[in-house]
C-alpha cells in the first residue's frame, strides 16, 4: 500500500473518532482533525508564510511570484487563508460555505471575498480561497498560503492556528524594527513548536529601513534567534534570511535582477527551492509529528469515555456471570441430589429388589388375611419416605430458581392379590412333609386349624429354598405347600405390576423434572446493552486508529483494547448435565412365563397351581461396606442440602460480589479471638474432640467433621446395640464441637 493510501486511512480513522466523541465543531481540536486530516491527503507540499499583520507577508509572496497577484494594503487586508497553486493562467476561484463556487479569471474578485471590511472583519461565508498562478516553481508541486496576519482580532488567529498545522513549511516573517516580540515568542512556542511544527524558516524584513551600525546589530540578534531554534530543515540549509520584501517586490516588476539579488531574494528563493525538493522526498518525518500531538489528544479523549464505561460493563458483567456461575453449580448440585434419590427409588422398584426385600412377608401377610394393612404400615411408609427424598430436590430447584411449579411424585399401589385355592386332598391333616413349619398362634385366612398355620411356615420354607431344583412331583406335594405356592405367586404379580407401574410413573417424572432443575438468563438491561454497543464502538475506533498510528510509524505507546464481547438479547436455558443412571428392567427371567401364568393366577376359576415356581434370591446379607456406604449418601446429601443454601444466602444477600471475591473474604476471614479463659477452654475442647490444632482453618474443620461422622455414625451399628449407643455418645461430642467452631468463623 502507497504512503498516500495509508494516510487516507489514517484520516479516516482520525475523523471517525473525532465524530464519536461528539466534538462542538466550533472547538479547537475538532478544528484541528479537520485541517490534520485535510493535511495528510493533500499531495502537494504547502508553504505558508505566517507573522503579524502589516510584516509584508504577502509583499513577500508577490515578489516571489513576480506580479502582484494578491492584495497588499497598509491596513491589514488578507482575510482569509489564500492558497496560491500552479495554473496555466492566472485565476481565482472562491468557494462559499453553502456550496456556491465563485470562479473568475485574474485576481481581481480578492478585494471582494478575501479582504476585511471596513470593520476589519473576515466574511463569514467564505470556505476557501484559491488562487492559481503559471509559476515553475508551484509546477513542482508546491502550494503557498497567505494567512491573515496575527495579533490582530482572535478569529483570524483561531484561523491561522487551524491553517498551520496543515502546511509542510512554515517562512516565519520578522521585522527587523521590533525583532521577536513577546507575541511572536509565544506564537513560535504554542502554536508551532508544541504542536509537533519544527520544519521553519525566519525571514528578516524591512532591515533595509535600519542604519548600518542597527542592521549589524539585528543581524547578530537574529543569529541568537535562529541558533535557538532548533528547526528540522535539511543538513547544510539554514534557517535564517535576510530579504526586504517591497523592494524585492519592485526589482521583479521592472525586471531588475541586481536589485532582485541585493535584496536577498534570490538567495532566499535558492534555498527555499532546495530545502523544498529535499522535504519532499522525506514528507513523512514532516507531516507525521503534528499528527502525532493530534492523534494522542483523540486517544486520550476516547480513553476517557472509553475507561468509565469499560469499568462499569466489566462490573456488571462479573456480577452477573457470578450469579449464573453460582446457578449453574446450584442447578448441577440438584440435579445430582434429585439424580440420586430417583436412583435410589429406582433401584428399590426393581423387581428382583422388591421381592427379595418384601416377598416373604407380604405372602404371609397375605396367608394371615393382613395384606392390606402390611402394605399401609410397611410398603407404604418405605415409598413415602422415597418419594419425598424425589420431590425436596425439586422444591429445592423451584425455591432457587422460580420456574415450574414441581408436582408431587405419587406411585400408587396394584389391587390386593387374590388367590384361588387349589382342590383340596381328602387327607387334609396331612401335616408330615419336611420343611412344615407351623408358625405359633398363627391361623390362616384360608384354612383354619394347624393347617393354616403349616401354610405360613411353608412360605418361609419355600422362600429360602431352590425350589427350581426340587425334583419332587406336584403330585407328591402336601397341600399347605400347594397353598403356599399360590400366595407366593399371587405376591410376585403383584410386585411385578408395582414395579413395572412404579419405574414407569418415575421415568415420566423424571422427564418433568428437567423443566424445573433449569434457569434462564433474561435479556440484559436496555441501558447496559446500549452501553455496550457505545463501548463496542468507542474501543473499535481507538484500536483502528492504534493499527493506522503504528502503520504510518506512529507509535504512542498506547495497547489495544480487548474484544468487547456482546451477550445475546435473547433469553438463554441453562439445563444440568444429566447424570447416567442404571436401568432396571421391569421384567426378570422369570417375567415370560409369569406374564403367560398371570391371567390363572389372578381369576376365580383357576386351573391346578404351577408345578414350579422360581422365588427371588434370598436377601443378600449386608456386606461391612453396605452401611458406610448409605451413611455416605445420606451424609453427601445433607451437604449438597447444605451447599444450596449457603449459595441462596449469597444471591440474596445486598452486597453481592461476585464468586471469587467471596472465595477470597471466606479465606480472609479471621476467627472470633477468645475473651475469656472459659472461651480459650472450650475451644480447645472442641479442637482436640475433632483431633485438630488449634487454630485450624474452617475447611480444615468441616474435613476433620466429615471425617468423623463418616467414622461415628450410628447407623454404623444398627446391629450392635452396645457399639450404638457408644457411637451415640460420641456423635453429640462431634456435632457439639463442630457448633462451637463453627460458630467461632462467623
Amino acid at each position: 500500500m502507497s504512503q498516500i493510501e495509508n494516510y487516507k486511512n489514517l484520516a479516516v480513522s482520525l475523523k471517525f473518532a473525532s465524530n464519536l466523541l461528539d466534538l462542538n465543531s466550533t472547538s479547537q481540536l475538532h478544528q484541528n482533525v479537520i485541517s490534520i486530516c485535510n493535511y495528510l491527503i493533500n499531495p502537494n507540499f504547502r508553504i505558508a508564510v505566517f507573522g503579524p499583520f502589516n510584516h509584508g507577508k504577502s509583499t513577500l509572496l508577490n515578489a516571489m511570484l513576480g506580479n502582484r497577484t494578491l492584495p497588499i494594503d497598509l491596513i491589514p487586508t488578507t482575510g482569509a487563508a489564500i492558497t496560491v497553486k500552479y495554473g496555466s493562467d492566472v485565476r481565482t476561484r472562491i468557494m462559499l460555505i453553502d456550496g456556491t463556487e465563485v470562479y473568475r479569471s485574474g485576481t481581481e474578485i480578492l478585494q471582494q471575498f478575501a479582504i476585511l471590511d471596513g470593520n476589519r472583519q473576515m466574511r463569514k461565508d467564505v470556505a476557501s480561497v484559491e488562487v492559481f498562478c503559471p509559476h515553475p516553481f508551484l509546477e513542482t508541486g508546491v502550494e503557498f498560503v497567505d494567512l491573515p496576519g496575527t495579533n490582530d482580532r482572535e478569529e483570524q488567529d483561531n484561523l491561522v492556528k487551524e491553517q498551520l498545522l496543515g502546511v509542510d513549511l512554515v517562512v516565519q516573517l520578522l521585522d527587523a524594527r521590533k525583532l521577536m516580540t513577546l507575541g511572536e515568542r509565544e506564537n513560535l512556542r504554542d502554536w508551532l513548536l508544541d504542536r509537533g511544527i519544527k520544519t521553519v524558516i525566519f525571514v528578516a524584513n524591512f532591515i533595509n529601513l535600519l542604519e548600518p551600525d542597527e542592521q549589524k546589530q539585528v543581524q547578530n540578534r537574529l543569529l541568537f534567534v535562529a541558533e535557538s531554534f532548533r528547526a528540522k530543515l535539511p543538513p547544510g540549509f539554514s534557517n535564517l534570511y535576510r530579504v526586504d520584501a517591497l523592494p524585492a517586490l519592485r526589482a521583479r516588476l521592472k525586471g531588475d535582477v541586481t536589485a532582485a539579488t541585493s535584496s536577498g531574494l534570490v538567495a532566499f528563493e535558492a534555498a527555499l527551492q532546495n530545502t523544498v525538493g529535499i522535504l519532499q522526498q522525506n514528507r513523512g518525518d514532516v507531516r507525521l509529528p503534528r499528527v502525532e500531538a493530534i492523534a494522542a489528544q483523540i486517544q486520550q479523549s476516547l480513553k476517557a469515555k472509553i475507561d468509565p464505561i469499560l469499568s462499569e460493563i466489566k462490573s456488571f458483567d462479573e456480577k452477573e456471570n457470578s450469579k449464573i456461575e453460582i446457578k449453574q453449580k446450584a442447578a448441577n448440585l440438584i440435579n445430582q441430589g434429585f439424580t440420586n434419590s430417583s436412583r435410589e427409588i429406582r433401584e428399590w422398584l426393581s423387581l428382583p429388589n422388591l421381592l427379595a426385600k418384601y416377598q416373604a412377608d407380604a405372602a404371609v401377610a397375605l396367608a394371615e388375611n393382613n395384606f392390606k394393612s402390611w402394605q399401609t404400615n410397611i410398603l407404604k411408609k418405605d415409598l413415602t419416605e422415597l418419594q419425598l427424598g424425589v420431590v425436596k430436590w425439586l422444591y429445592q430447584a423451584y425455591s432457587f430458581f422460580q420456574a415450574q411449579r414441581p408436582e408431587d411424585l405419587s406411585i400408587s399401589f396394584p389391587s390386593e392379590p387374590q388367590v384361588t385355592l387349589p382342590p383340596r386332598p381328602g387327607n387334609s391333616d396331612d401335616l408330615s412333609e419336611p420343611g412344615s413349619i407351623a408358625v405359633g398362634g398363627g391361623i390362616g385366612w384360608l384354612l383354619g386349624g394347624p393347617v393354616g398355620a403349616a401354610v405360613v411356615g411353608s412360605i418361609s420354607y419355600l422362600l429360602n429354598k431352590n425350589i427350581q431344583q426340587q425334583d419332587e412331583k406336584v403330585a407328591n406335594e402336601s397341600y399347605h405347600q400347594q397353598v403356599a405356592k399360590v400366595c407366593i405367586a399371587a405376591i410376585e404379580d403383584y410386585f411385578s405390576d408395582f414395579s413395572e407401574q412404579g419405574l414407569s410413573i418415575l421415568a415420566g417424572y423424571e422427564h418433568k423434572a428437567t423443566k424445573i432443575i433449569y434457569f434462564q438468563v433474561s435479556q440484559e438491561p436496555l441501558e447496559v446493552s446500549q452501553k455496550r454497543e457505545q463501548l463496542q464502538q468507542l474501543t473499535n475506533s481507538f484500536n483502528q486508529l492504534q493499527r493506522e498510528l503504528e502503520t504510518a510509524k506512529i507509535s504512542l505507546n498506547y495497547q489495544l483494547y480487548p474484544e468487547i464481547l456482546k451477550r445475546s438479547n435473547t433469553k438463554r436455558e441453562y439445563f444440568p448435565q444429566p447424570e447416567k443412571v442404571s436401568t432396571y428392567s421391569t421384567k426378570n427371567p422369570r417375567e415370560q412365563q409369569r406374564q403367560e401364568n398371570r391371567t390363572k393366577n389372578n381369576h376365580t376359576n383357576v386351573e391346578p397351581p404351577r408345578q414350579q415356581v422360581s422365588p427371588p434370591p434370598p436377601p443378600p446379607k449386608a456386606s461391612p461396606s453396605a452401611r458406610p456406604a448409605e451413611v455416605e449418601a445420606k451424609f453427601r446429601n445433607w451437604e449438597l442440602d447444605e451447599e444450596i443454601a449457603q449459595m441462596k444466602a449469597e444471591m440474596r444477600s445486598p452486597g453481592f460480589n461476585t464468586a471469587k471475591q467471596q472465595q477470597t473474604n471466606q479465606t480472609k476471614t479471621a476467627p472470633k479471638q477468645p475473651k475469656t479463659q472459659v472461651e480459650k477452654d472450650k475451644f480447645a475442647r472442641a479442637y482436640n474432640i475433632l483431633g485438630l490444632p488449634i487454630n485450624a482453618s474452617l475447611a480444615e474443620v468441616k474435613q476433620a467433621y466429615r471425617n468423623l461422622v463418616k467414622k461415628w455414625h450410628p447407623d454404623l451399628f444398627i446391629s450392635k446395640s452396645q457399639q450404638q449407643k457408644q457411637a451415640q455418645d460420641k456423635m453429640h461430642l462431634i456435632n457439639e464441637a463442630y457448633t462451637i467452631l463453627s460458630e467461632k468463623y462467623n
